[in-house]
């Protein structure tokens, strides 16, 4: 994938280079500094560019030096390595500029940030952390933003915009190297703000280092990704570390779970707490709807009135947090609230799935067909919960966990599940490297205790699909589907292979071929 890089900049020498990453840590193997210029950073082969500088990091599994001959025929003018990639180097005969450093990770993103001198253009940043809600609430501040007539920026786990161009994105927070050409790239092209989802991974890998951000947001914090951080304080720890001076000049943090609350408390730049209960003190208190708003906003006796675009309790959330944030960042209360009225276009969150035929005369007949990212089973238990209301009829629930990761929460996701649903259809989502079978064991695990909800177990997604939608069919008007874990995504890894498969479409080919068969 390859991020757009900005027109304009100056070249930066190799022993400026040297400098930003440290002269006291750095050494510099085969060329005189002086006679090198920089002019872009890139740690993939595939997109080295003449002029860059090629990072060459240790991997899990391979190390970025044993492809420097790669780099070198794309136009790398010199590489940023550790020592071991320095040994690797030279083994391969390979003779260029080398800067070594004993973590070259960890000075990626000041180098990235001075080649492209993306401090000098970057817009006002809002960076927002947590389990679930990133990227909804994300689309809601750009949303808002818009409405408000600034011109704006996104990086999340469904895309990267940069004003009208959008750009499929890879993972829920580019690289340094990318994210600080992306930066200087909104400065040139006159981006007022960029919201950005920032992952626990991306806190920990130095995937943010060098960015500031003038609001940072937290909305939750549940289990996931313990694969990588292990523990939840790990986890923890790598999402309050936004909080902190180095990477943020203030915070909202929503303080409705433990998490939120301790994270107020420790924080170490000045924090606005938003809460939805009414058992805890907060500036601002989320309540009922004492008008014809969806929810009000409280804080001093100062009261905003709001109107949720999206549907659910978890969505009133998002839409505090980020009508809190814009407030923060200086909008007015009343043109906030006018704002977020714009409903934001949420690829694979809550997306209702209709028939290809919308002038069908048996649409009544079929069921409401939802899908959503969902993959913890705090968020599998908010989207269902959110749902239970509004369906009269069956609740049928599609429902997978990704291979190597996280174990721990599978049959917490089937419980979560089971707890509010009709029918638990269990099947496959990322299998990746792992056994498909043991993954929908684990999840069936969680259904089995829960008595009130019927478990079918469906090896496949698009069978099980098309099974949820033949229940929920069979059972009469008012049902609703909801299939849940890959949201927007528009492939299945299985065995180190990347199908093509995309719940919606999939979703939408069942409630066809049911209207045919009928």
């Amino acid at each position: 994938m390859s991020f757009p890089r900005p027109e304009r900049g100056s070249p930066l020498t190799l022993s400026a280079v040297v400098e930003v990453v440290g002269p006291d840590a750095a050494r510099v193997v085969d060329a005189a500094t002086g006679s090198v210029e920089v002019t872009g950073v890139s740690l993939d082969t595939a997109t080295v560019r003449p002029g860059d500088l090629y990072a060459a990091l240790p991997g899990a599994r391979v190390h970025g030096a044993d492809f420097v001959e790669a780099a070198i025929a794309a136009g790398a003018v010199a590489v940023l390595t550790d020592p071991d990639g320095v040994s690797r180097i030279a083994a391969r005969g390979v003779t260029m500029p080398v800067v070594e450093v004993p973590a070259p990770r960890t000075r990626l993103g000041a180098v990235s940030a001075a080649v492209y001198d993306s401090a000098a253009r970057r817009p006002t940043m809002f960076g927002i952390t947590g389990t679930n809600g990133k990227t909804t609430t994300a689309y809601l501040m750009v949303s808002a933003l818009e409405a408000l007539e600034h011109a704006t920026g996104l990086i999340g786990t469904i895309e990267t915009r940069v004003g009208a161009e959008r750009i499929k994105s890879v993972r829920t927070t580019p690289e340094s190297t990318d994210l600080h050409a992306l930066l200087a790239v909104m400065g040139e092209r006159g981006i007022d703000d960029c919201v950005m989802e920032v992952s626990s991974h991306a806190l920990t890998l130095h995937r943010v280092d060098e960015v500031v951000y003038d609001i940072a947001l937290f909305s939750n914090l549940s289990q996931d990704h313990l694969d990588f951080h292990h523990t939840m304080e790990d986890y923890f720890r790598a999402k309050a570390s936004l909080f902190t001076p180095e990477r943020s000049r203030h915070g909202v943090v929503c303080i409705d779970d433990e998490w939120g609350y301790r994270l107020a408390q420790e924080a170490t730049v000045p924090v606005t707490t938003v809460t939805s209960r009414l058992d805890v003190e907060a500036d601002w208190i989320i309540g009922g709807d004492p008008r014809e708003a969806d929810l009000s906003l409280t804080s001093l006796g100062e009261v905003l009135y709001l109107r949720s675009s999206l549907p659910g309790d978890f969505n009133r959330v998002n839409t505090a947090m980020a009508a809190v944030a814009l407030m923060q960042a200086g909008y007015a209360p009343r043109d906030v609230a006018e704002a977020v009225l714009s409903r934001p276009d949420v690829p694979g969150r809550m997306e209702l799935v209709a028939p290809s035929d919308p002038e069908r005369p048996d649409l009544d007949d079929l069921p409401t067909a939802v899908v959503d990212f969902a993959h913890t089973p705090d968020a599998v238990g908010a989207v269902l919960s959110a749902l239970r209301p509004q369906t009269n009829g069956q609740l049928v629930v599609v429902l997978g966990a990704g291979g190597s990761r996280d174990p721990g929460k599978r049959p917490g996701m089937g419980a979560a599940a089971a707890a509010h649903a009709d029918v638990v259809v269990v099947t496959d989502d990322n299998p990746r490297d792992e056994e498909p079978s043991v993954i929908r064991d684990a999840v069936a695990e969680g259904v089995w205790p829960r008595s009130r909800a019927r478990l079918e177990v469906v090896p496949g997604r698009v069978a099980a699909i098309e099974r949820a939608v033949e229940i929920a069919a069979e059972g009469g008007p008012g049902a609703t589907v909801a299939v849940l874990g890959k949201g927007h995504e528009q492939g299945q890894e299985v065995r180190g292979e990347v199908r093509d498969h995309d719940d919606r479409v999939v979703l939408r080919a069942a409630l066809d071929q049911r209207s045919v068969t009928r």
